[in-house]
């Protein structure tokens, strides 16, 4: 893959950032203080300048200091801001926009993106549900079950699932919020574009009892494994009609990501002990051959697992946080520390970088403060608690600060060589890339619970237990584990359920559960009952060429 000269290379800048960090001493708590009073000063400038200058508008231009709409006119940056506002502890902030947005109007005959309404619309929704109780929002007696932001969540979900009428099983990737799919609505789509459901539809159907929605999601996650070659690896696009792959290389991100991602909290979630031994199957594949021995992962051919491309893409960042959850701590580090290399190299993360050459991939040199390094980080660093991982996040939190800032929020880079601005704060820098800073730096919020403790909750189903762990979506929206068996009793009634439709809290499952709990030491499990990933965007167009915008809408 590479020559010697550039293998000695990767590992000199392997060796150098693996002991920078070590030779600065202990993190202090004091100085773990003062980060997570910059990094809520760094949300608050962001989050107030996009109400002053882009409400209601989807996201703020900070360079222009006004806002537009992106993904559908949702007002999504605040969608996507309120359950940051809970992580914060802002109790007074997250009622107001609670009730605000309870009159998002999605009755408008427009197209909209499938994938990105369920991550960030479906997702900042639920999450929110779940969290009012403990943001001391009035909800009824009947909550968590029912809820004016679940019944907004289901609406949603409604208008979203004529898309997943295919052939496969996996959705188109647009549909008409009132026609439903439109007419000459292509048949490709990328595989996390198909695979990125569960965690929101089987959500929905938990909170319900309405098991449509978990049914459509596990259908595509699972139509998406039946396509799989004969060595377990996936293309980037795929027809949903006809099944066949229509990109052949296989990444661990840019187009795939959210797929794997979903696969090992989709388990965890729902106790669904397949979807780990298909990502498992999946990772042996990835290492045989995707790996190049000193922590990066390089694009192959899905089919012959010949490696094709030398390339680096800032999505795949994600990945050390998926190894973190599965217990394989050794080569999350690995491989974080090979991805932080180029942090350093650039004060910023390009979109593309080529591994060969060493450089940023031509026209792909920008950097949309991504938050899947930062993400990666934090797993890291609750699982291990070495100060190494404060420290980086130190460092990506002086970068952003000191190269994206603007007086009316923080901007994108349009070019992470010479730190060029571009004029756009996308919704998910509020959603998730401030918020894994936070929680970096604040070892005592609620989302670290590990299950030691819990809060009882009455419902006229019986007792549940809340807080007990938190998954994250793909857009850094937390979903609090325990809240899902306050209204299971009505959706695993085996007289509602016909019999190939009891997925649910099943004897194997819970048995497969009670085994992984008793396996893993207490940060294991921490790390295990808390993950997210965030896939920003994913193409349904069709991929027209090898550099195309992996994982990106096409302009």
């Amino acid at each position: 893959m590479f020559c010697d000269k550039e293998f000695i290379l990767i590992l000199i800048y392997l060796f150098i950032v693996s002991h920078v960090y070590s030779n600065e001493g202990q993190f202090s708590t004091q100085k773990r203080l003062q980060y997570k009073n910059h990094v809520k000063q760094m949300f608050y400038h962001a989050y107030d300048s996009y109400l002053k200058y882009a409400y209601p508008y989807d996201e703020l231009r900070p360079l222009t200091c006004d806002g537009y709409d992106t993904w559908g006119s949702y007002s999504l940056s605040l969608v996507d801001a309120i359950d940051t506002l809970a992580v914060l502890g802002n109790n007074t902030e997250f009622a107001r926009v609670y009730t605000l947005i309870q009159n998002l109007d999605i009755e408008r005959d427009i197209n909209v993106s499938v994938f990105e309404t369920n991550i960030r619309v479906i997702g900042g929704l639920l999450s929110a549900h779940l969290l009012a109780k403990r943001m001391n929002v009035s909800v009824n007696s009947t909550w968590p079950c029912t809820g004016p932001l679940l019944d907004l969540a289901v609406s949603l979900a409604d208008k979203l699932l004529p898309a997943f009428d295919t052939e496969t099983g996996i959705p188109y990737g647009t549909v008409n919020l009132v026609w439903g799919v439109p007419i000459g609505e292509t048949n490709i789509t990328c595989t996390a574009g198909g695979g990125t459901f569960l965690i929101e539809f089987g959500t929905l159907s938990r909170l319900t009892g309405d098991p449509k929605y978990e049914r459509a999601a596990l259908k595509a996650l699972k139509g998406l494994w039946s396509k799989r070659s004969s060595i377990n690896l996936v293309g980037n696009h795929i027809n949903i009609q006809t099944g066949e792959w229509t990109a052949y290389d296989c990444t661990i991100g840019s187009g795939v990501d959210s797929y794997f991602e979903y696969l090992v909290k989709g388990a965890i979630l729902f106790r669904q002990p397949e979807l780990i031994y298909m990502m498992n199957e999946y990772i042996k594949a990835i290492d045989a051959y995707m790996s190049d021995g000193t922590g990066w992962f390089v694009y192959a051919n899905y089919q012959q697992g010949r490696k094709t491309m030398p390339l680096f893409a800032s999505l795949d960042a994600f990945y050390p946080g998926l190894l973190t959850l599965l217990g394989k701590l050794d080569r999350a580090r690995e491989t974080l520390y090979a991805y932080h290399t180029i942090w350093r190299k650039y004060g910023s993360m390009p979109e593309f970088y080529n591994l060969a050459q060493h450089d940023c991939a031509q026209g792909r040199e920008g950097y949309p403060l991504r938050p899947e390094h930062i993400e990666s980080i934090m797993y890291l660093s609750k699982a291990t608690n070495d100060d190494t991982f404060l420290f980086m996040a130190a460092d990506i939190f002086d970068a952003i600060e000191s190269c994206c800032k603007t007086s009316c929020g923080y901007t994108s880079l349009k070019s992470v060589k010479d730190h060029h601005l571009d004029n756009r704060m996308e919704s998910f820098f509020l959603a998730e890339t401030i918020k894994y800073l936070y929680l970096i730096f604040d070892e005592d919020n609620f989302l670290h619970s590990n299950g030691e403790y819990a809060t009882e909750h009455q419902t006229s189903l019986g007792s549940c237990f809340l807080d007990t762990g938190y998954v994250y979506n793909t857009e850094a929206h937390p979903i609090d584990i325990g809240s899902l068996d306050c209204c299971t009793s009505s959706f695993i009634d085996e007289k509602s359920l016909n019999k190939n439709e009891k997925n649910l809290l099943t004897q194997e499952q819970m048995r497969w559960l009670g085994n992984l709990l008793l396996n893993q030491d207490k940060e294991e499990l921490s790390s295990i009952l808390k993950r997210n990933y965030s896939l920003l965007t994913c193409s349904s167009l069709t991929f027209e060429q090898r550099f195309s915008l992996y994982g990106e809408i096409l302009t």
